[in-house]
Order: structure tokens, then C-alpha cells, then sequence
């Protein structure tokens, strides 16, 4: 049933204009459409990231957003960070940390928040 439907990435945030200035600003992402004041949705590849306002705002402590990125991963990292990104670091079994990719095999993986505490991975495929 929903199998071929797109699925929307929804993100809570405390401040619009504060989630505004990191998404845009520090990750480079497009509006796609408005909806103020409570909510932007931004353009991520065929998908779309929705960011609005809730008290429920940096509750979650799990991945709320996994980002594909393929074979850009260090270089994506390196652009994040010059753009002001922190990235976090996580002690997993099996997994290997080279700055600030967590490597499992294969699998390379990176962690970052956004002003509220939301986590955003980024993955290489």
C-alpha cells in the first residue's frame, strides 16, 4: 500500500527561525514549500525533510533522519564541518571511528544534531 508513496522525514523544533538558519545555512538545504509560521519543508533528493514547531522539540534520542550519501561521505563531512557542524561520536561494537566516520565493515556512518537535539545520520549506502 504504501510501499510506492514518498515518506516525509518530520522533525520537531523549538524556535522556526533558529531551525531555519542551521538547515539552511550550516546544511544547504532548499525550501521546497512554507507553511509559516509553523513549519518549512526543505528538498532533500526526491524526498522532503519537514521541520515545525513542538514543545516536543530534542525528546527523541534515537536517529530521527538517515541521509544516503554514497561515496561522498568524507568529502560531505569535511564541507559539513567547515560550515560550522559538530558531529558526534558513538562507542558501537564491531565499529571503528577515523575522525568523524564510524566505519563497520562496509558501512561508513556519521552522526550530527541540530540545534534542538534532533540526531541526522548520514550513511554510504
Amino acid at each position: 500500500m504504501l510501499g510506492s508513496k514518498i515518506a516525509v522525514a518530520t522533525l520537531p523544533v523549538r524556535h522556526l527561525p533558529t531551525a531555519r538558519s542551521f538547515y539552511e545555512g550550516r546544511v544547504g538545504l532548499e525550501i521546497a514549500f512554507l507553511h509559516e509560521p509553523a513549519a518549512i519543508a526543505y528538498k532533500a533528493g526526491n524526498s522532503i525533510v519537514l521541520v515545525y514547531e513542538s514543545l516536543n522539540a530534542g525528546t527523541n534520542n534515537a536517529t530521527a533522519v538517515t541521509w544516503v550519501v554514497g561515496d561522498d561521505m568524507a568529502a560531505l563531512v569535511g564541507e559539513l564541518k567547515e560550515r560550522g557542524v559538530v558531529f558526534e561520536h558513538y562507542d558501537m561494537p564491531g565499529t571503528t571511528v577515523e575522525g568523524d566516520i564510524h566505519r563497520s565493515g562496509d558501512l561508513q556512518q556519521a552522526w550530527f544534531k541540530d540545534p534542538d537535539g534532533n540526531i541526522h545520520g548520514l550513511a554510504s549506502g
